[in-house]
């Protein structure tokens, strides 16, 4: 905890990869470190990377696990985070929380498993529990709330608000729709994926242009707009100029590294 501009800070988010779809040239994939009092470290995605990026900045036995959905550029580190709580040499002491979609066990043990057609029991090292749609969760200090969002899969965005009522949002992969303008209302910091520029040719119930995330924290009254998600081969400068043409706030997109205070 500290203060920022007479600001108390009590949520810090440190981006561990925001490159969209694949690994980038200077980012892993889909990855946050969220850290607040009295609360265990929480992962948001853990894409390919990931695992690699976290140890600057916390025990990967420690951390808790949140995952939006499941595909391979959001969870595929976690069958190495597997191997460090099992064979570290300080192996981790209790089980870590996992929260995902309904088919997460199955998922990420036939990814962990040494042979094909097998199911890596993991529940030794994480207790998993599901998502639903609307659900509101309480990890330490945090209050976490999903919503089902428009993507190909079952995927979910994430609010998390600490006992200030500052405020984070997390769009997950989504494309337009009212579910995603709901979670973000008022949110204070609005991390949002902008997976590429606008484009009537791009298939629609899948990501967000820049467009579409500029008006949807527009729609949704955010205090800030944190562009993510964007692919190697998406212009970044592009995205940015998108969102700002409608979205009148502080709008910027985060490098893999970055570190983001949430304050009201």
């Amino acid at each position: 905890m500290n203060v920022e501009h007479g600001k108390l800070v009590c949520v810090r988010i440190t981006v561990l990869g925001c490159t969209g779809s694949v690994v980038g040239p200077d980012s892993p994939a889909s990855g946050y470190l969220v850290h607040a009092p009295d609360t265990p470290p929480l992962v948001i995605d853990f894409g390919p990377g990931v695992l690699g990026a976290l140890q600057r900045y916390a025990d990967p036995n420690d951390v808790h696990i949140l995952l939006s959905h499941l595909h391979a550029d959001h969870f595929l580190d976690l069958p190495g985070l597997f191997v460090w709580r099992r064979y570290h040499p300080s192996p981790a002491k209790k089980r870590g929380v996992m929260y995902g979609p309904a088919n997460t066990w199955a998922r990420l043990g036939a990814a962990s498993s040494p042979e094909g057609g097998e199911i890596d029991d993991f529940s030794d090292i994480f207790e998993i529990r599901h998502w639903a749609d609307k659900q509101s969760v309480q990890i330490g200090s945090l209050t976490v709330e999903s919503r089902l969002v428009c993507h190909p899969t079952e995927s979910y965005g994430m609010r998390i608000t600490d006992p200030s009522g500052a405020t984070l949002v997390y769009s997950g992969d989504t494309g337009y729709c009212d579910a995603l303008i709901e979670l973000a209302r008022g949110a204070d910091i609005f991390l949002c994926e902008a997976s590429w520029t606008h484009s009537p040719d791009r298939p629609p119930k899948l990501h967000l242009s820049g467009t579409e995330a500029g008006m949807a924290a527009a729609a949704a009254g955010v205090s800030e707009l944190l562009l993510t998600h964007i692919p190697p081969w998406t212009s970044r400068e592009d995205v940015i100029s998108e969102a700002k043409a409608e979205f009148d706030g502080p709008v910027h997109a985060v490098t893999c590294g970055e570190t983001i205070n949430v304050t009201r």
